[in-house]
């Protein structure tokens, strides 16, 4: 049954920044990139995307420096150079209509491993083109190289790795920067007991497990404008006894509140092997617990697949936002197709530039495919 009003497809303004909606697209790794440049095959996959009606669209994880990239193939912003690739991309963004954001990310242990498309697993040899890995302590990832764990001066060194980085994206052209914290990354990794057995000021109690990850947040900020959206993703738990659950992560997210974040993206896992229970909208109660106790708002991520069930989810308020994933890839104009399933005109979404009585065409300024009859007009 069509909705008469929904929240999927109402605007929703963070900082300086309207969003034409609330269905986003969420940050997945290509494994398609060259020196960390971005390829035409990124500005394909986005491109199709801002054409497809989503309020924002977040660029993978992109490292700060070269040996944060999970893989050989990751995008980068850790020199000037990189700047340009991702311009393009962001100019076509822009010229649909679309927001765009980049998830600037260091992997730490987890960094220099294969593509998962690749017919072997594990990391890449030096020898192939990889590299030495850092990480809070010496224990590895299972199945990966041990990395060097991190001097004092090492780890104090990386929120201007992420600032730097960050100033770059802004020369992009990006509206929008994350900072990763989840999946068993750096900054998840000093945050997390399981992996964070330091004795310095970076570990030890929570609040100095948690150390990095707010001075990095600090950093990005004072390089981000402040007009522009800061977010940051964090794994709500760690699925493992002794390790990060909803209760502690939701802490640390109230406190990030206060340092300028001005939404939380709410995922889980990542930093061990575990057992998770994988189903519909399986994250969705993390996000509400983390919005519950942080008062900052969440978007909500994980096998949300049906227009339905993402209205739901914001109807009920355990999130601001969806971010979709493998839907996004099997169906680039998903935001389309929802909004015809909920009833809802085009106008609630993202408006291209158009021409108005340009060599006698009509004004064609804010159309959009129109889903009619089973075909698209």
């Amino acid at each position: 049954m069509a909705l008469d009003v929904t929240r999927l497809f109402s605007p929703l303004t963070l900082r300086g920044t309207t969003f034409a909606n609330r269905a986003w697209l969420a940050p997945m790794c290509m494994y398609s990139a060259v020196d960390g440049h971005p390829t035409d095959w990124h500005l394909v996959h986005l491109g199709a995307r801002a054409s497809g009606g989503y309020g924002l669209l977040l660029a993978e994880a992109t490292a700060v420096v070269a040996e944060g990239r999970i893989s050989p193939r990751d995008t980068g912003l850790w020199d000037d150079a990189h700047v340009a690739s991702w311009r393009r991309i962001t100019d076509f963004v822009h010229a649909r209509g679309t927001r765009i954001g980049v998830q600037l990310a260091h992997a730490g242990r987890k960094a220099s491993t294969r593509a998962p498309f690749e017919p072997v697993e594990g990391s890449v040899g030096v020898d192939e083109g990889g590299w030495a890995t850092l990480g809070p302590g010496a224990e590895p990832f299972p199945g990966l190289d041990a990395p060097t764990a991190m001097t004092t001066e090492q780890v104090a060194a990386v929120p201007a790795q992420f600032a730097a980085a960050a100033r770059r994206a802004l020369d992009a052209g990006f509206d929008v920067v994350e900072v990763h914290a989840a999946h068993g990354y750096l900054l998840h990794q000093f945050l997390s007991p399981l992996t964070n057995t330091r004795d310095d000021e970076y570990g030890g109690s929570p609040e100095n497990r948690a150390r990095l990850l707010v001075e990095t947040v600090d950093a990005v900020r004072a390089a981000w404008p402040d007009e522009l959206p800061l977010l940051v993703r964090v794994s709500a738990t760690d699925w493992v006894p002794g390790g990060l659950d909803v209760a502690d992560v939701a802490a640390v997210v109230k406190d990030l509140a206060g340092h300028g974040v001005d939404l939380v993206d709410v995922s889980s896992g990542g930093n061990a092997l575990a057992s998770i229970p994988v189903g519909p909208g399986y994250q969705v109660p993390a996000a509400r617990s983390v919005r519950e106790t942080s008062g900052l708002p969440v978007a909500a991520v994980g096998l949300i697949t049906s227009p339905e069930q993402a209205e739901q989810a914001l109807v009920d308020g355990a999130a601001d936002a969806v971010l979709l994933g493998r839907v996004a890839l099997r169906d680039p104009s998903w935001p389309l197709r929802a909004a015809h399933d909920l009833g809802v005109r085009t106008g609630a979404l993202p408006v291209a530039d158009g021409v108005s009585d340009v060599d006698g065409l009509p004004d064609v300024t804010g159309w959009q495919p129109q889903y009619v009859r089973g075909a698209w007009r």
